[in-house]
């Protein structure tokens, strides 16, 4: 199996084909295209009865969906053949100012969630982003907007509106410098917090008098166990995860640089899979507020980096060598 991308200024495409006995890729008895470009992505398959080559080959499309993916940063002048992701746990918000168990209500940043965004978002501000993930919730949403505030790009983070054509069409950008100067923002129902039932609204230290600590403690600790018709850790991560495996993964395998702002059990749920945590490990993973962690995918494995410490250490940047080349061109080309 032999696996070979063919890039172009529209997009990216992928090649996976059984080798015959010449070992040529030229040479296939069954292949498939990935294709991922800004406007849209086409799965492809070629068939034949025999053999496959670049002049007889039969397309077939067997999926497609539209979507708004950024290019690679051209700054970014060699991979390495590895991407970096980047994971963010929203600032603070009003209710966990007040105590108050918020789950899935969308609920704003307080003035220190804010900073929390903004501080965050100078720790990653020498690492390249091409495409961002957050939640629907307005926390979520406001951490990723003001962390990239602070990024030496100083490209535009812009959600994208694809819940109907009319959306689409009401948000399409129409300037391909502008285009090149913006960052998609996806934004998914997979990536919000967990569903806390009837527990959301309720102060955790009068729950914790009403139903005792150590059921409150069993709600909010354990994998497996929900809260009244809420969901259990094990149940939020089953959509968090089938989303990052299904839609932001591939952006990684095609060598973009993913920003995810997200929420402490979905990110939780995420870390799980990329660390192979087991359902004991994760439920004392604890993640703080508006601290990113980086990580970066090489060969189909993800490498801990971390938490930057700030925009002027060294340690931001020189985690690798694609890293440390991105902040030089940085330092050139920009003030």
């Amino acid at each position: 199996m032999v696996a070979t991308a063919f890039r172009h200024p529209v997009g990216i495409f992928h090649l996976h084909c059984s080798v015959g006995e010449t070992g040529s890729a030229r040479n296939c008895r069954q292949s498939s295209f990935r294709f991922i470009s800004k406007n849209f992505a086409v799965d492809v398959r070629l068939l034949r009865k025999e053999h496959c080559s670049s002049r007889q080959c039969k397309l077939h499309v067997v999926c497609s969906s539209s979507s708004q993916a950024s290019t690679t940063d051209p700054i970014l002048s060699t991979s390495q053949g590895e991407s970096s992701l980047v994971l963010i746990r929203h600032g603070e918000s009003l209710w966990n100012e007040k105590n108050l168990f918020t789950g899935c209500v969308d609920v704003p940043l307080t003035k220190r969630g804010v900073d929390e965004a903004i501080e965050a978002g100078k720790r990653i501000s020498n690492i390249p982003v091409d495409t961002i993930y957050t939640s629907l919730l307005i926390r979520a949403q406001m951490t990723a907007m003001l962390a990239m505030t602070q990024h030496r790009r100083k490209k535009v983070p812009i959600i994208v509106h694809n819940e109907s054509r009319q959306a689409e069409t009401w948000s399409q950008i129409y300037s391909g410098d502008t285009k090149k100067q913006s960052i998609p923002v996806i934004t998914a129902w997979q990536l919000n917090e967990r569903m806390y039932g009837e527990l959301q609204g309720l102060n955790k230290l009068e729950t914790s008098e009403r139903y005792g600590k150590e059921k409150v403690h069993e709600w909010r600790r354990s994998y497996d166990i929900p809260p009244p018709s809420g969901e259990s850790l094990e149940m939020c991560s089953q959509r968090a995860v089938a989303y990052f495996r299904e839609q932001i993964e591939p952006q990684l395998q095609s060598g973009k640089n993913v920003l995810v702002a997200a929420h402490g059990n979905s990110l939780r749920s995420i870390i799980m899979y990329l660390e192979r945590l087991t359902s004991q490990e994760v439920i004392r993973l604890e993640l703080s507020t508006g601290v990113p962690l980086l990580y970066i995918y090489k060969e189909g494995e993800f490498m801990r980096r971390g938490s930057p410490v700030g925009p002027t250490e060294p340690g931001v940047y020189a985690y690798t060598k694609s890293l440390a080349l991105y902040r030089q061109e940085l330092d050139k080309r920009l003030p």
